[in-house]
Order: C-alpha cells, then structure tokens, then sequence
C-alpha cells in the first residue's frame, strides 16, 4: 500500500509562513544528534556533494490492516517549479476527520521521526479526550465492548502510550487484529530506536579508536577503562567462567555486575560481532586482530546517481541542514528496507531448512541405511556453499547431514557475503573444517570374538535385540553428531517435537538431545548424570519407549567406544538391577544384550554375565526373566572364554527349570541355539554337552524306580531334542564332503518338508549353516555319501550311530510304558530327530537298530520266544517316532505290519497289552491314523487266533473316542457285531467295554439302539445267564459309562438292568462270585448316584436295587453296608421332599431339598448337569 512518503521534503514556502510555529524537533530525531558532516557517520555523504531529495514509496501499511491508502500527488521541488502540492496539513486535517486514527498515528510518528511535527496531530494525540466517548449510561465494570459501543477509559490517566487502540475500534470484528498490528508497529519502533542508538555508540566508539590509534601506551600510563570496553571484558569473562566450570566464581561476578545481561552480547551495547573467547584472543594476542569495520553486519554506500530519476529531487543549494537531513532519511530508509530484506531471507532459509528436513526424514523412511552405515551419518547431499569441482574430487568436501542439508545460516543473515567474492569461499571453510576433523578421527575398534558363527546365524541373533531405526525418532536416535554445528541443526529439528510433548507421555523425543550431548560433553560428571537422566527419563517405559531407549545406547556405544561403554553405561544398568518397577529391570535386562557386541570382552565374560545370572535367579516378573534369557544367549553368541562353558551349561538348565513357559520358551528359541554354537566351536557339542544331557537322564531313571521326577526328565529331554539340528550341523561341517561343496547354479531346492518347522530363525538349518544354497549342496553330498560311500572317517556321525542312538533306545526301553508323557516327549524326540538326519539315515541306521532289538518276523511268530522288550516303551516310540515320519505307501506299510505283528504277538505270548495300547493312544491322537488304526484291527477281526481277536475287541475301546461317527458307524460297529456273534465267549465279551465306550460318546439315535439291542442280547439271553465274567464286565462298563450316557438310556435300560443283577446277586451260592459281583455293583451305584433319576425310576429300580446290595454287603463287607444305609436314606428324603413339592406346585429347588446335606445336594444338581446335558447356568435357576 502506498502511503505519504516520510522523507519527501513537502511543505513549501508559502505553507511554511501560514505554519510559523512549525520547528524541527532536534531532540525527537535521532539523526540530528551531531551537527554538521563532522559527526563521522558512515552513512553521511561527502560535504561537498549535491544535496539531494528522494521521493520514494515505502510498503509500509497501516497498523490498523484495513487503513485507506492515501495517495498524495507530489512532485519534485525541481528550482524554478511552480507546480502545486497538497500540504501536510491537509493530508492529516483529511485522515483525522475521515477517523483514519491509526493511520495519522503512523504519519505523525514518521514526521516526528524526519523532525518535522505537524501541530494538529500532536494537538489531536496528546488530548485524551479524542480517545473517549460520553455515553449518559456508563458501561458496567466487565461489560464487552460491541460495536459502535462506548471507549472506555484506561485504567490509568490515558496518554499516546497506554491507549488501546484495537479496543476502540468502531469494528468490532477487527478488535484482535488492529490490538496486533498496533503492538507490531510499537516493536518495530523500539528496535529500530535501539539500533539507531547502537549505531551511534558504535560509531562514538570507533571514532575514539581512531583517534587513539596514532597513540603508544607505556606501562607507566595506561587509558583508564572505559564503561563500554568494561561491558565486552565483562562479558568475556563471565564467558571464560562458565565454560572452565567456575560456575561458583561466575555467580559471584554476575551477581557484581547486576547491571549487565550476561545472556546476550547484544547487551554490551555494540553493533558488531561477538570476538572470540578469551583463550582464543591469549593464544593470538601476538597476531593482529581484524578491524572490528570488517564485521559491521550492514555496510551501504549509495551513489544517488543510479536511483531511477523519478525519485530524485534537488533542493536548492541554498539549504544545506535539508540536504544532509535527506541524506540521513535516505540512509535510514535503506537499512530498514534491508533489514526486512533480510528477515524475509532468513525466514525463507528456515523453511528451505525444514522442507529438505522432511525430504530426508521420507527418504530415510522408505529405505532406511542399515545400521553400519548410521555412525557418522555422511551423505553426499548437494551443497550449495561448494563448487561442484570440489564435490566431484574431494567426497569429504560435502558436509555432513543428518537430514538434508546443512544451510550456511550467516550466509543467510549477512548480506555482504554476496558482495564479497571470497566470501564463498569462506563460508565453505568450516564444512572442510569439519570433515578434516571427522577424517583424522580415529575409528572406534571393538573387541571381535574369536568365533566363527556364519553371519546369517550371527544376524538373526542380533535380531533378537529389539531396535528400530525405520522411524523419524529412531533414525534421529541411531544416528550420533560429528560437531558443533551438526548438534546445533539436531536440536534445532528435535525441539519442535519436544515443546508441544515433553509435558505428556512424549519423553521419548528427549532421548536424541540426552544422548548427543552426552556424547559431546567434555565432562564425565555431566556425562554420568545426562545418563542417568536417560535411564530414568520415563517411570515406566513401555515397549516402544524402552526400544527407543536402547537403539539410543546402541549408537552411543557405537560412537564412544567400549571403553566408555563400560565407564558409564554399565553402572547405570546396575543401579536400575533392583528397581521397583518391572519395565525398569525389564529395560536393564535388554540393554545387557544390546550393549554386549559393543562391550570389552572381558566385560562381557564377567561383569555381565554376573548381572544377567543374578537377575535370572533372583527377578519375579517373567517378562523380566525371558529379557535376561535372550540377553544371555546373545552374551554366547559373543563369549570366547572356554571357562564359561560350565556357567553357561548350569544357566541353560536353569532357566529350563523356571515355571513360566515363556521363559522356558525363549531358552529354546534362542539361548540353546546360540550355547550350542559357542559349543560346537569349542568341539564338544557330541563330546561333552550331549553325553552330559544324556546322563543326566539316565540318572533320574535309576533314581525313578519308585517314582520318577517327569519334569526334570522334561527339562533334559527338550534340552536334548533343542540340540538336535545343531548335532546335525556338525554332522555337515565336519564330512568328508564338506571340502567339495560349492554352489553351481544347478542346485535343487530343498523341499519345505525336507526339515521340521523351526521354533525360532536360530533353529533353522540354513540359518546355522549359513545359506540355503549352501545347505542344499552339503544336502546333495549327504545323501549321496550315505547311500554309495559309507561313513569311514565320518567321526561326527559315527559317533551318532554307535554311541548316541544306542544309548537312546536304551533309555527308552527303561522308561514306564503306563505314562503318557513320557511316551509321547520320546517319540516326538525320535520324530525331529529322523526327520532331522533325513530318510536314507533314518531307513540305513535307526529302524535297523529298533528292528533288531525288537526281534520282530512278518512271517512266523514264536509265541513261546521271550518277547518281554515288547511290553516296554520301545514299541510305541518305534511306531510313532520313527516309522511316522515319512508318509509315503511303503512307510504306511511298515508301520501297519509292526502293529499288526506286535498285537499277534503280545496275544500269543499273553503278555500285557500297554504297549500296543500306548501306541494306538499316541496314533489315535491324530486323526490321519484313524483309517491306518483300523486296518490293522480288522486284521485282529477276522484273525484265527481267538486270543488276538480278544485284543482287537479291546483295542476298537480306546479308538471309539477319538473317532468321528462316520467311521464308527461303517468301521468299528460292523467289527463289533462280528466279534460280539464270535464262537468264544471271551471275544463275545471283549466288545461289552467297546459297546459302553459307543454309548457314552456317540448321539446318532441308529448306533445307539444297535449297541442297546446287542447289550440286550448280553443281559436276556439264557446263554448268558450263568456267565460270571461277563456280568462282571457288563456292571463294570454301566458303572463307567452310566454317568455320562444318554438319560433315557440309563432310565430304561442301566438301571433297571443293575437291579435285576442286584437282585439275582442275592441268590448267588458262591460266595467269591457274590462278592465280586456285590463290589462292582456297589462301585456302579456310587457312581450313579451323583446323576438325576426320576422318582419313578428312584422308587422302582434305584432304591431297590440298593437295599438288594445292601443285604449282599450285611454279611459279606460290614463297612460297605453303613455307606449304602446312608445312600439310601438320602434317597427316601429325596422322594419325600419331592412330594411335598408336588403337592405345594411351585416350590423351588432350594426349598425341596431343606434336609439334604449340602454336599448332597451339590452332587445331585451336578449329576443333573452331567446327565442331562443342561447348561451349568441353568442347574441352578428357579423353576418356571
């Protein structure tokens, strides 16, 4: 907006004499403070040149935002010209008027300024009253002010200075915007009065300079001190103190010098640079200073003869004290168009700054630079401050960048450097200055371990350390500042994010300025205590946050060196070993891990592993725990002093040992993978490690006898089948093949089958190998070595076939047949380790070692051989470990023949079937065998031998459960009712136990009758009814089954059918018989008694069923007899109370059972739940 020109020399003669009282203000004008051309202002032109007159058009705008330009026609007062101009009178009397308040305001400033007051404007503003308006009501005390409302007085007298303008504007809408505008104009004011005086005092100093610079002290006579060289040297030294740490000394001098700023040099009060710091100027005392001249931020001669000739007007000679006036208006007016020149220069550099910030910032976080690249964080960025010669010859020439490029920020702020040709020259000085510095720094070395993990296995160990780099924050973290410079622009991006968040949970973006600083900080006081504060920066820091925290140690160690690692790292970790919070010891258990690559191995080996071992036994919190499981295992990965290997060996069983399975689950994962590498290159993985598993193992069988310890037997057993593809990697590396793998392209993939899923990346073969080309190619020979050339010279898997395998079935054959557990953890032992080692190994050297123990003939079987090893664990861990794991026509073959062969002859033989019952146990388990299971009892179905059909029948009894009704309904009932017609009796009663089992889990209504129909046939026919053993059977499987059957089926037939035996028990001649029958029946109503009967079964069947065993057990068991006394009554209250129910109509459950025994009555409602299958809910809700 164009608007009156405040150096335009305006009033004419004619205006002059109608204004007689119109003076020049010499003490309002700060250029007029020394007369004449003597003052030394730079700014001052030559005495003898022509004084000469500008118009020129200022951009200044109102303060107001809304101001009306005012536009005056001017022209130049050329000699001679007659033209007529508006005067400045008429401009203000027109602005006053039209209430362009704000904008008369900026006029009468700016006229005050060139010296030349107007009287009606400094009438106007220095009346109060023009600034309020009478109003018959005066406003309440907090009343708003609307528009067009009434202008309230200042709290205090009301002058130019503390009048609100913006609240006295008509326009209420513009209130915030003109109160801005208005403190805007004052601040700009202020700064250019407090410049104007600085310029005079510099030049008030410079001016005695010169004249003192022709004088030569002696150390007789000294100049006294002068106040503004006391300021400067006062300034310097209190900048002396506080850099050397006199901090006591520097309060002191401070506190002497109240009067002085020591913040800011600007408060010295002179308008140049701040000079270097006192030991800089000591050590260059004996080299001339630069003239303090060379430094003056803005340094402008103006030849008036190149202005455009519109804005130049003379005046006539006749005046000189305007001309110089002009002149110094002219000065003036420069500066302060540089000035805004150069803020806008500066503001546009800073958003430069930021934006190629951000372009970095996405750069890094599409494809971030792996972390060995991160240490010095070099880029080769473009420089605008270099010449592409020097970019292109000298790649440390380019400065260094965290993200994007570094701006000169004084060749952004100092505008001669543009008209100073060797200023660029200078200005790239302090980057070569930098890199030289970066370039003579010596690299940080590590202790490297003397290991030979592959470096995939050595990375995906590493990987177990939780950091993140992909991120704003983390690359920011991760990467460590080389200089001064690089640490001011990393806080210059980092505080941004910090103001807005460091009151929240935000900390985390404090990590970057802790760690820089701590890293650069000459002091190791400050140091410690920068660290500290890091590690108890957040109370308790969540995943996240405690990854920040340790990417941020890790590029510190990075930077330092072990050295400093473990002066002021560690202590750190070991004053946060006990504390209260989880996510702090949480936080210490992984920086031991993270830290260890960057550790003296002497540390690492000891002080370390100290802290890690005690956290393992002594920590509470699992999570802390499973952190100090994969900080020890990468402490293995690192480790080189094989007289750890017993520590190492105990912590493993240790932490096996620990009653979270989490914890247990990250020593499989990553501790024994990484303890079993640092073992293999010691060479005592198969000679030392293994045989010591193993014998712990065979310790606790022989200590087992009377009971054996299951988990410590676990705990050796995982251990032992978590080193099994280690042993197989050996079984590799140490071949006679090994010299001649290479990788040709034509390398065959391995199948995906080939191996068991690993439990964690450190597990995998390739990892442990090295790649899975290479693993393919040993593969390849492995086979080949196996099939054609033998195993002579091949220690490591000799070792295998004589020692270890032996001595496994060994263990196996000792183990008890009758636990389930332990069957299973040995065969899926065996089943890793055959797929493991492969199909050739496992066909060529396992089965012939089992078959062989076994003793096993698909042709002839001698029953009256010594078959005892049969009956012991070896033949379920055979069948389902070894001959399991290929799944091909001829392996499903083998493993039909050796069940069908073992079934026939433990049938034989009659020896006990727990063996074939834990092998189809353990097979049935997964339904991929039920069609295999089946085959083989069908073989027992329709074998000659009654003995062997007799296990058949009793084998269909442990498969029913776990298959699914198709096939019980086409397979197993159809082989039932085969055996149930067969000419021996014993097999007619060898299917009753298969029969109950269908009537428990099966609910097709079909099946159900057919099996009730054959019971029926057991229970009615006269053929059976002297059948001892097989009403024996039939009670046994109703007191079993009974509990859990259909309730109609146990209404109508069970019960019933139990009392009639009941009831014919009490008939019984011999004695042995009525007590075996009177014991099993006696178990059969005590289990039947916890279910749901209806009264009329209760009258009918129940209770006389009961008193028929009661009278057997009178004078067969005197103690049965009181237990079934009880029963019975129980029963007849039950009955009674169920009457007085009936007949009341709407009694509830509680109410019907008033003189039941709690526990009675518990029982009963969960005999209800159980037998009739209602929701447990609903058992105990009131009746509708």
């Amino acid at each position: 907006m164009a608007s009156v020109n405040p150096f335009n020399l305006s009033d004419s003669e004619e205006e002059a004499e109608r204004r007689p009282n119109e003076t020049v203000d010499t003490e309002r004008s700060p250029s007029d403070g020394a007369p004449g051309p003597q003052t030394g202002n730079p700014f001052s032109p030559a005495a003898d040149a022509e004084p000469p007159t500008l118009l020129l058009s200022s951009n200044r705008t109102s303060p107001s935002g809304e101001g009306i330009p005012v536009s005056v026609a001017a022209t130049s007062a050329m000699p001679g010209s007659g033209d007529a101009r508006v005067s400045m009178d008429v401009i203000a009397a027109q602005l006053l008027r039209d209430q362009y308040i704000l904008t008369a305001l900026e006029f009468h400033t700016e006229l005050l300024e060139a010296g030349r007051e107007l009287p009606r404007l400094r009438d106007y503003f220095s009346n109060p009253g023009n600034f309020e308006r009478q109003s018959g009501t005066p406003p309440a005390k907090d009343q708003g002010l609307g528009p067009g409302g009434p202008l309230n007085r200042a709290g205090s007298i009301s002058t130019l200075d503390s009048l609100d303008f913006a609240r006295y504007s008509d326009d209420g809408n513009r209130e915030s915007d003109d109160r801005v505008a208005v403190l805007e104009f004052e601040l700009r004011k202020a700064r250019e009065t407090i410049q104007a005086l600085r310029a005079n005092l510099t030049q008030a100093a410079e001016s005695d300079s010169l004249e003192r610079k022709n004088f030569k002290s002696s150390p007789e006579t000294q100049e006294p001190l002068r106040p503004l060289e006391k300021r400067a040297l006062n300034f310097l030294v209190n900048e002396f103190l506080l850099k050397n740490e006199y901090k006591l000394s520097a309060i002191t001098f401070s506190d002497e010098n109240d009067d002085q700023d020591f913040e800011l040099w600007d408060d010295v009060g002179l308008n140049i640079p701040k000079p270097p710091d006192l030991l800089q100027l000591y050590r260059k005392c004996g080299t001339p200073l630069p003239s303090p001249r060379d430094m003056v931020d803005v340094s402008v001669g103006v030849d008036f003869g190149d202005l455009p000739g519109n804005c130049i007007a003379h005046d006539p000679p006749k005046k000189p004290d305007l001309s110089q006036q002009a002149q110094t208006e002219v000065v003036q007016e420069l500066e302060y168009q540089i000035d805004l020149l150069n803020n806008e220069k500066q503001s546009l550099a800073e958003q430069i700054k930021k934006l190629q910030s951000e372009i970095q910032t996405l750069k890094r976080t599409v494809s971030s630079p792996p972390p060995s690249t991160l240490d010095l964080g070099l880029h080769n960025t473009f420089n605008p401050s270099s010449t592409n010669n020097t970019s292109s010859t000298d790649p440390l020439a380019v400065p260094p960048t965290d993200n994007g490029q570094y701006l000169d920020i004084r060749g952004v702020s100092e505008p001669e450097t543009k008209a100073d040709p060797s200023s660029t020259q200078n200005t790239s000085q302090p980057h070569t200055q930098t890199h030289n510095k970066i370039k003579s720094r010596p690299p940080v070395h590590f202790d490297q371990p003397n290991r030979k993990l592959s470096p995939a296995f050595q990375q995906a160990l590493l990987s177990f350390c939780k950091m993140c780099s992909d991120s704003r924050l983390g690359a920011e973290v991760s990467r460590i500042a080389d200089s001064e410079e690089s640490v001011m622009l990393m806080l210059g991006r980092c505080l941004p994010h910090i103001v807005p968040n460091v009151l929240l949970a935000k900390r985390e973006e404090l990590i970057p300025l802790i760690l820089c600083t701590a890293c650069l900080h000459p002091e190791p006081k400050e140091r410690d205590q920068l660290l500290h504060i890091l590690f108890n920066l957040i109370k308790r820091p969540d995943d996240e946050q405690r990854q920040m925290i340790l990417t941020g140690c890790v590029a510190f160690a990075r930077h330092v060196g072990p050295t400093r690692v473990e002066a002021e790292l560690l202590p750190q970790c070991w004053e946060q070993i006990n504390h209260k919070y989880p996510e702090r010891r949480l936080l210490v258990a992984e920086s031991c891990g993270a830290l260890a690559p960057y550790l003296p191995k002497e540390i690492r080996s000891s002080l370390v592993l100290s802290m890690l071992q005690q956290m393992l036994a002594e920590d509470k919190a699992d999570m802390v725990r499973e952190a100090v499981v994969k900080s020890l295992a990468i402490i293995m990965g690192y480790i080189d002093d094989p007289d750890k290997y017993s520590q190492g060996f105990e912590l493993m069983l240790l932490s096996l040992g620990d009653p979270s399975e989490r914890v247990v689950s990250a020593v499989h994962q990553v501790f024994i993978p990484a303890f079993a590498a640092w073992t293999t290159e010691l060479g005592t993985l198969y000679t030392v490690v293994i045989p010591t598993l193993l014998a712990r193992i065979e310790k606790l069988l022989m200590q087992g006898e009377h009971g054996l310890d299951e988990h410590k037997l676990h705990i050796n057993l995982s251990a032992l089948q978590s080193l099994i593809p280690p042993l197989f990697a050996v079984v590799l590396q140490n071949a006679p093949f090994t010299s001649r793998a290479k990788l040709p392209g034509d390398i065959p993939a391995i199948e995906v089958t080939r191996f068991p899923r690993p439990a964690s990346p450190l597990q995998d073969m390739a990892t442990i190998i090295g790649s899975r080309e290479m693993l393919s190619a040993l593969l390849l020979l492995y086979d080949n070595q196996l099939e054609h050339e033998g195993t002579t010279g091949w220690d490591s898997l000799l070792w295998v076939v004589n020692q270890f395998l032996p001595q496994l079935i060994d263990i196996v054959s000792r183990i008890n047949v009758t636990s389930s557990t332990c069957v299973h953890e040995f065969s899926r032992f065996f089943w890793r380790f055959c797929r493991t080692f492969g199909k050739i190994f496992t066909n060529t050297k396992v089965k012939p070692q089992f078959q062989e123990i076994l003793r096993l003939s698909e042709e002839n079987v001698d029953p009256s051989a010594d078959h005892g090893i049969l009956t012991k664990a070896t033949v379920p861990i055979y069948a389902t470990g070894v001959l399991t794991c290929y799944n091909q026509d001829e392996d499903r073959k083998l493993l039909v023949g050796f069940l069908e062969d073992v079934m026939t002859t433990l049938s034989l033989s009659h020896a006990p079937l727990d063996s074939l019952k834990a092998s189809f146990v353990e097979l049935g388990a997964n339904p991929v065998y039920h069609e295999l299971l089946l085959t083989v009892l069908w073989y027992g179905v329709v074998h000659t031998s009654a003995l062997v059909r007799c296990t058949a029948a009793r084998m269909f009894e442990l498969l029913v459960k776990g298959v699914n009704e198709t096939l019980v309904a086409q397979r197993v009932v159809p082989a039932l009712i085969t055996l149930s017609s067969d000419p021996e009796i014993s097999v007619r009663i060898s299917t009753i136990p298969a029969f109950g089992t269908i009537m428990e889990t099966v609910t097709q209504k079909e099946l159900l009758e057919r099996v009730k129909m054959q019971l029926a046939s057991f229970l009615e026919d006269p053929q059976y009814q002297d059948q001892h053993s097989l009403h024996i059977e039939i009670i046994r499987t109703f007191g079993r089954v009974g509990p859990n059957a259909e309730p109609r089926f146990r209404d109508e037939f069970v019960l019933p059918h139990l009392h009639k035996l009941a009831l014919g028990n009490n008939s019984q001649t011999v004695e042995t018989k009525r007590i075996d029958v009177a014991t099993q029946l006696f178990e059969a109503y005590s289990a039947l008694s916890c279910c749901f009967i209806s009264e009329e079964v209760m009258v009918n069947h129940f209770l006389p069923g009961l008193r028929c065993l009661r009278a057997d057990m009178e004078q067969l068991s005197p103690e049965h007899e009181v237990i079934l006394s009880s029963m019975i009554k129980e029963c007849e209250i039950k009955v009674e109370n169920r009457g007085m129910a009936d007949a009341q109509g709407s009694m509830s459950i509680a109410s019907s059972l008033v003189g039941e025994d709690a526990k009675t009555k518990f029982l009963s409602k969960m005999g209800q739940l159980t037998t009739s299958g209602a929701m447990l809910a609903n058992v105990f809700q009131r009746k509708k």
